[in-house]
């Protein structure tokens, strides 16, 4: 990567940790209470995140095997850091996938062509949201299910069979869509629709007359590897689904900092850990809903607030655990950020 494209990331990831730190809905003296709070909780709440990001990248590294040619390789340990730090990047941006999708797009052309380097990026980004849609729809039917057990945190009523029906449907939706995508590709009709937006039909139309052959061979690869490579195809959807449980894990962790584990032992446990898994679900949906914002700003806070609310928990723990995740993400985007200097390609 160009020198000052590296450095304009770099400033870009800087500036946005200190306008985190001084947009916290609660005062410093607060933070430093709900941090000691936390305690020794902070180390499997923040080193969780290492499993998380590594689930990550070998499903990335999945995509990339299937969507390259076998001469080009890239090592696990490069994928990794291109995971941590682009992430970061995408909690940094508004509409996250501004920062660390080209960013990542730039690096890996040093290890593969640009071509492949594209489409694999694309498809990554592709087979996460896609696996948090299937996140989303396979917990309504959790919540069903512990609904029907007698489950006292999960109530069935009018509203909530309206919300969990809506859900479903916005997941088909979805599911459908993303089929399309995978059978033909998404970039070329991505580009034609950026050109219906005030101001941008002139740009769209040179820039597909510029680049409609290198853009054509990029949808190509997206579509192969649904039609070619379908055993990776599904690894790493499978792998990315565990990464969402997995990620559960850090609420929990919170859950039984307050004493809250379903009555003790390992069924109560395992029932806070489902509980867990669904307030992930909803405050995950409700953030990517109103993914526009930087960092989320604002969202990640009342998704909890609804998810734990809808569960019975209070509002200081709810405010407890969104705290929480916004100190862990300035810590990673942190780690991310320093990562950018750390081994990178000429």
């Amino acid at each position: 990567m160009k020198w000052n494209l590296n450095n304009i990331f770099f400033i870009l990831g800087l500036a946005v940790v200190v306008v985190m730190l001084f947009t916290f809905d609660v005062s410093f003296v607060e933070l430093w209470d709900h941090i000691c709070r936390a305690g020794y909780w902070l180390i499997p709440i923040i080193g969780i995140w290492v499993v998380i990001y590594g689930i990550n990248a070998l499903a990335w590294m999945t995509i990339i095997k299937g969507n390259t040619d076998p001469d080009e390789h890239v090592g696990f340990w490069r994928i990794f850091k291109l995971t941590i730090t682009g992430y970061a990047l995408n909690y940094a941006t508004p509409v996250g996938g501004l920062g660390g999708e080209p960013y990542r797009i730039l690096e890996l052309s040093k290890d593969i062509s640009k071509q492949h380097a594209t489409s694999s990026v694309i498809l990554y980004a592709m087979m996460h949201m896609f696996s948090h849609f299937w996140f989303w729809f396979s917990t309504v039917f959790f919540y069903l299910i512990l609904a029907l057990a007698g489950d006292e945190a999960c109530s069935l009523n009018t509203t909530v069979c309206i919300v969990l029906g809506v859900i479903v449907v916005f997941c088909l939706i979805a599911f459908y869509l993303f089929s399309r995508g995978y059978r033909y590709g998404l970039v070329v009709r991505a580009i034609r629709w950026i050109g219906h937006l005030p101001g941008l039909k002139g740009w769209s139309q040179r820039f597909l007359a510029a680049h409609a052959e290198s853009l054509h061979k990029v949808d190509e690869q997206i579509a192969a590897l649904h039609q070619q490579s379908r055993r990776n195809f599904y690894v790493a959807l499978l792998l990315e689904y565990l990464a969402r449980v997995v990620q559960s894990a850090e609420v929990l962790f919170m859950l039984l900092l307050f004493g809250i584990d379903g009555g003790g032992g390992i069924d109560g446990i395992m029932l806070t850990y489902m509980h867990s898994i669904l307030i992930v679900s909803l405050t995950t949906l409700f953030a990517n809903l109103i993914g526009f914002l930087p960092m989320q700003l604002g969202v990640q806070e009342g998704g909890f607030a609804l998810s734990t609310a809808a569960l019975g928990l209070t509002a200081a723990q709810g405010l407890f655990v969104s705290i929480i995740c916004r100190v862990r993400e300035i810590v990673w985007i942190v780690i991310g950020i320093m990562l950018m200097k750390v081994g990178n390609k000429r």
